[in-house]
């Protein structure tokens, strides 16, 4: 699921753009209505998640929307964890991040605007096509975590606080392994393409967004 979140951060002033006021010059009526006025602040920061990223969908979306509006978008791919921390911190104007509990937090404690729901994705774990901890046709996720830890087979966590990550450790939490310091448990602390990469150089399990891993699946020996 991705979320956008706009913030209300005085270090990132408003974004909106300003009205005329009385005492400028009159706008020519003579002005095509469907001209697009220059806004106010002219660079949008968005920290977004690294799968959004890797998906290839901003490089569509943000064309679009930098010629529908005339803001320039920077943007910042991180963990939603850290997208929502750079947001706290002033340090961004948007937020699309997949955090669900922690993006209620963050508009709690009155950092954000708005929170829409502006599309959904879903998970998935892919490993070699061996498959040597035997989790195709099992059931449930859950049952596919504790086969993975049961045979002990490579498995690349984010471990980066990403929405990503956040998801893999609460799947552990209903299993009764505890992957933490195993030695079949390797951190990679990168975003989810530079994650699956290295799944597939390894040879290992990992969780992934669907969207990033068909963007990447041809350069991929995973299924």
């Amino acid at each position: 699921m991705g979320v956008i979140l706009s913030l209300v951060l005085a270090a990132c002033g408003s974004a909106a753009p300003t009205e005329t006021s009385a005492t400028e010059a009159p706008v020519s009526t003579e002005v095509p209505v469907t001209e697009t006025a220059a806004p106010a602040i002219a660079e949008l920061i968005l920290a977004t998640t690294t799968s959004t990223q890797d998906s290839g969908l901003l490089d569509v979306l943000i064309p679009i929307f930098q010629e529908q509006t005339g803001y320039i978008v920077q943007t910042v791919a991180v963990g939603s964890g850290a997208a929502i921390k750079m947001g706290e911190e002033g340090n961004a104007d948007v937020l699309l991040v997949h955090a669900p509990a922690a993006e209620k937090v963050l508009m709690e404690a009155g950092f954000g605007k708005d929170r829409l729901l502006v599309m959904h994705n879903d998970f998935v774990i892919v490993g070699p096509a061996d498959d040597p901890a035997g989790i195709n046709g099992l059931s449930t996720t859950i049952e596919a975590f504790q086969a993975i830890a049961d045979t002990g087979v490579n498995f690349i966590t984010r471990g980066d606080d990403s929405g990503t990550h956040k998801m893999e450790l609460s799947l552990w939490g209903k299993t009764t392994a505890e992957p933490a310091g195993q030695a079949w448990y390797v951190d990679s602390g990168q975003g989810m393409g530079a994650t699956l990469t290295i799944a597939s150089e390894r040879q290992a399990y990992t969780l992934t967004d669907r969207a990033t891993y068909l963007a990447n699946k041809d350069n991929l020996e995973l299924e």
